[in-house]
């Protein structure tokens, strides 16, 4: 398994492992197939698993927790505060307010089971409290022993510098795909000139990437991307066409389209790690897979032709949603 180094005493796997797709979001899951999932990315190698406690109410980090319990010397762990969820799962904003970030990771640490949180994140930036404030009091938690290192997601390059100047940032977690490639616009510079570990989240475009939707219909009960504004209507039959390029590639390369679209994120550069979720071990195995795969320069230009950047059609998120990102 190729390393890549999140802290100077800490490395983890060239790939992740996101979660949160275990317990919501996607449709059912089954938890005992999710922790099979999990212990056998620990046996090939992969140790840095991703989750939230905003992931079906918390039941996500519950799962992490009891798939890690008699294994937790072979994980990174990492998890995330910041969006609030009230009593029947509805979105009630973000907070970022120093009280509150104690009172989530203590509320982490039990439902994971674990005495230190080694990546501890900010989900989203609260606009109404300075990020400095939010950054101070994740920093307690460093000084106290209840966390290892601190990241952001979704912030803005001049958000990032702010919470650096208080506290060091290893890593920021932001959407990077083949079919989104905002980060190109800031963020990775931003990253690079702040020596921050850029984690890719949703590197396989939510599954449409893997070429297995053809339609709306293909999407079970309770999986939201029925309503995400790119897989609605008009925009999946645009997007499809998009997706077609990533598949015609993948056939003449000799791999699968899910592939093809995670070799694209890592040849981005080696300070990007794309954590791809999965709760099937199928998946696991081919997304893994594609660390062998090497495309040349050439190659990442032909895919990039293909699939131009802003191509995709709708946006990333309802419009709600967008207004919690680059802030």
């Amino acid at each position: 398994m190729r390393t890549v180094q999140l802290a100077p005493d800490l490395k983890i796997s060239a790939l992740g492992l996101g979660c949160m797709g275990m317990s919501e979001f996607y449709g059912a899951g089954d938890d005992a197939e999710s922790i099979g999932v999990i212990h056998r990315a620990l046996e090939l190698g992969l140790n840095f698993l991703d989750t939230a406690d905003m992931y079906g109410c918390g039941r996500n980090e519950e799962l992490v927790g009891r798939a890690i319990r008699d294994r937790r010397h072979q994980v990174v762990l990492a998890t995330k505060f910041g969006n609030v969820r009230g009593p029947n799962g509805e979105f009630l904003g973000v907070n970022g307010h120093p009280q509150y970030v104690r009172e989530a990771c203590e509320a982490s640490l039990r439902r994971l089971g674990v005495e230190v949180i080694d990546l501890y994140y900010q989900h989203r930036v609260d606009p109404a409290v300075p990020i400095e404030d939010t950054v101070g009091a994740m920093a307690e938690l460093v000084s106290e022993g209840k966390v290892r290192y601190l990241g952001m997601s979704e912030a803005a390059p001049a958000t990032l510098r702010r919470a650096c100047a208080v506290h060091p940032i290893v890593a920021l977690q932001t959407e990077y795909s083949l079919w989104t490639r905002d980060p190109e616009d800031g963020v990775l510079d931003a990253c690079r000139d702040l020596d921050i570990l850029f984690i890719a989240y949703s590197p396989l475009g939510r599954g449409f990437l893997t070429g297995r939707f053809q339609s709306n219909a293909d999407f079970g009960e309770g999986d939201y991307r029925q309503n995400h504004p790119r897989f609605a209507g008009d925009n999946f039959a645009a997007n499809q066409r998009l997706a077609a390029a990533v598949r015609e590639f993948a056939r003449q390369k000799g791999c699968t389209p899910a592939q093809v679209a995670l070799a694209w994120v890592l040849a981005q550069g080696d300070d990007i790690v794309p954590i791809p979720g999965t709760k099937r071990l199928r998946y696991l195995e081919e997304n893994l897979a594609a660390l062998e795969i090497e495309l040349t320069g050439k190659e990442c230009r032909q895919l990039e032709q293909a699939f131009p950047a802003g191509a995709a059609v709708g946006e990333r998120y309802a419009p709600q949603a967008m207004k919690a990102i680059d802030r």
